[in-house]
């Protein structure tokens, strides 16, 4: 289908976009690859492809948008219907959201075709963990002579196994190999997990994940949710991992209408399971794919393209692009030697205010790194100078004890079986430890998993009164409607605020993220659907997690390279350019590790708009041995090549922020002379 045959004259929006974007949103049938460079307007093409099949007279719901973010998949469809106009449809009803929100929608409708309860509870990482930590210890695997993998340690080799397709040795061999000698034990407990969840009808994110493959690859229903949607589109594919990779396969078995977006060269999530390799072999899995380059970057300046065009491209393997833009040259960025980490920190600072004394505000610069633990010094430098900063990562919302604690009462009540949220929930009671906990959830379990049989429970004398007020409020939630959560927190609160109270610092700040949740609950429709919500995508952050209030209203921005991805600044400042911090000693084992830790420095350059400055200190001083002079000297990144290097101003920070001066003296002292003759 060619663009005349659709029509396409008189829609005046197709006119904002150059003709790359053009040529991908009015593409007609068949398998289609968008490799979006970075800057280079994906979000715009991907959002103006769904008004283009719409305007054709798709059904809005025969769509499906899969992002890595709900927050993305809404962005897109408001833009979709912003460029209608507003005498368009109204295309809400578009299947937009993330793989694991997706899986669980479709679950809740299809379950029954796997086996599977539609009233299951989703568990997060922590609750993954939990479950994983108890059945260590009925296993007694804590009581080994050699210690044995901790609970988070043995998640990411299950996580890795799931989701690679791998097989536990190759995983333990590859990327764990301190493990290794618990191959056997590793896999009886990843076993017993499995188990464990199934009785609880409890799933993790992973479980999401592989329902869903099973559903589409397997189940009676398979053609029926296959021929459900008559276009798929996927952003960010180089992210995604194998299974969700057999996952869209299984669904464009008949109907190859499908589209991905993404750029290999920032494929950087390999930790996760999630291999380059969808995107680069997508035309050979869909033949006759039609492939489209963005290649003009709207974000930076030529000079700083031209250095990150070099660094990838020495990748060994990828969708050639050379990124271009009609911004300007600019300045070319700026590779800085440093003699030390402090005087790193010193030039940083020094460009920042300089920055931002240019009108540059401190929101529009940032500084990032390979690891969280290498902008230590440089926050004290921050510090020092009274300049404000944030710092990403850190917990996320559901990883803050007091919003678990709360959302383990209406798991409970959405499903009995859940002991994860049982165990939580008891222990929060005075006098009710482990033990008691354990005996609780036996007595539940042999009354048909009724959570009003709690209140034949023989509890210890000290939790009494507070039992029994735990029981008054179980019996007021099984009562209350499933389709209006926000009272039920109402009443869980009534309950948990005395508690709250007695456990957690900060209490007064707590409960407002009690009362944030309160709130979201009310748009949502079901119990069930927002704990779906909550646990698939949740706020980013809690109040008590943010740190002391700002006075200055503006702030320097800090953060991992991993979580900067997606991000753009004005100013962007890379530190500890050495190789061994960059790329990673612990991510240099193999070519293909190699090649990633390229596209992570890549990711992180092509972060900035206007100025660039990379950074590297050549004498790194020992930290646990204080006092001490020890120290080792450092090499530039490798990524930094001779050809990488031309496009680059060097300038030296060797005399940035110390009492050098350059003074010529008139009659200079001849020590060297004077120490020789002492020992004349």
């Amino acid at each position: 289908m060619t663009e005349t045959d659709t029509d396409t004259d008189d829609l005046l929006w197709l006119e904002e976009l150059n003709p790359q974007q053009r040529e991908a949103v009015v593409h007609g049938e068949g398998p289609i690859l968008v490799v979006a460079g970075a800057g280079s307007g994906k979000t715009r093409t991907l959002a103006y492809r769904v008004a283009m099949l719409i305007t054709r007279g798709v059904p809005p719901e025969r769509i499906l948008l899969l992002t890595f973010t709900r927050r993305s998949a809404q962005e897109m469809v408001s833009r979709a219907e912003e460029a209608m106009g507003r005498g368009g449809p109204r295309i809400t009803r578009v299947w937009g959201g993330t793989f694991h929100a997706t899986a669980n929608r479709l679950l809740r409708i299809y379950a029954k075709a796997v086996n599977l309860s539609d009233d299951f509870t989703v568990m997060d990482r922590g609750d993954s963990q939990d479950l994983i930590n108890i059945i260590r210890h009925d296993m007694e695997l804590h009581t080994k002579e050699k210690r044995f993998p901790r609970k988070g340690t043995c998640i990411d080799i299950y996580s890795r196994v799931v989701n690679s397709s791998d097989a536990l040795e190759d995983v333990l061999a590859r990327h764990f190999p301190w493990c290794d000698a618990w191959e056997d034990e590793l896999k009886q407990l990843f076993q017993q997990y499995v188990v464990r969840k199934q009785q609880q009808n409890v799933l993790d994110y992973d479980d999401l994940l592989l329902y869903w493959e099973q559903l589409v690859c397997h189940s009676e229903v398979a053609d029926l949710i296959a021929e459900r949607f008559d276009h798929i589109l996927v952003d960010e594919y180089q992210d995604t991992n194998r299974v969700q990779a057999a996952i869209l396969r299984a669904m464009r078995r008949n109907n190859h209408n499908i589209m991905v977006v993404g750029d290999d060269a920032q494929s950087i999530y390999s930790f996760r399971a999630a291999t380059v390799r969808n995107m680069l072999d997508f035309p050979q899995e869909f033949p006759g794919t039609h492939v489209v380059t963005l290649d003009q970057n709207y974000r930076s300046v030529a000079a700083i393209l031209e250095t990150t065009n070099r660094i990838i491209g020495d990748a060994p393997e990828r969708f050639t692009k050379d990124l271009w833009s009609n911004r300007g040259h600019g300045q070319r960025p700026q590779l800085v030697t440093c003699p030390t980490e402090e005087q790193q920190d010193t030039y940083v600072v020094d460009r920042i205010l300089e920055h931002y004394e240019q009108g540059i505000p401190l929101q529009k610069q940032a500084v990032l790194f390979r690891a969280g633990h290498l902008s230590s010094t440089l926050e004290i430098e921050l510090g020092r100078r009274n300049i404000p900063y944030h710092k990403y990562g850190g917990l996320r919302f559901l990883e803050a004890a007091h919003v678990k604690d709360l959302l383990c009462f209406l798991r409970i009540i959405e499903n009995p079986r859940d002991n994860i949220a049982w165990f939580r929930a008891l222990q929060l009671l005075d006098g009710i430890g482990p033990a008691a906990a354990g005996r609780a959830v036996k007595h539940i379990a042999e009354h048909a998993t009724d959570p009003t049989a709690l209140s034949t429970f023989k509890a210890p004398a000290a939790s009494r009164k507070q039992m029994g007020e735990f029981v008054e409020m179980i019996g007021d939630l099984v009562k209350m409607d499933a389709k209006s959560p926000a009272p039920q927190i109402e009443r869980i609160r009534a309950f948990y605020d005395p508690i709250l109270k007695k456990v957690h610092e900060n209490p007064t700040v707590r409960s407002r993220d009690l009362e944030s949740l309160e709130q979201l609950a009310t748009q949502s429709g079901s119990r069930s659907a927002f704990l779906a919500d909550m646990q698939l995508d949740p706020p980013t952050s809690t109040s008590d997690l943010a740190g002391p209030p700002m006075i200055d209203e503006d702030w320097v921005v800090l953060s991992t390279i991993h979580s900067a991805k997606g991000c753009e600044w004005d100013v962007v400042y890379l530190i500890h350019a050495a190789d061994g911090f960059l790329p990673s000693d612990m991510s240099t084992g193999t070519p293909e590790e190699i090649d990633e830790e390229r596209r992570l420095t890549y990711v992180a350059l092509t972060r900035a708009k206007d100025f660039l400055y990379v950074t590297w200190p050549l004498r790194y001083y020992h930290k646990r041995t204080p006092f001490s002079d020890r120290h080792s000297y450092a090499q530039l990144c490798r990524f930094f090549t001779s050809e990488v290097l031309e496009t680059v101003d060097a300038v030296s920070a060797e005399h940035a922020g110390s009492d050098y001066v350059d003074y010529v003296p008139q009659d200079p002292v001849d020590v060297a002379s004077h120490l020789r003759s002492m020992w004349d």
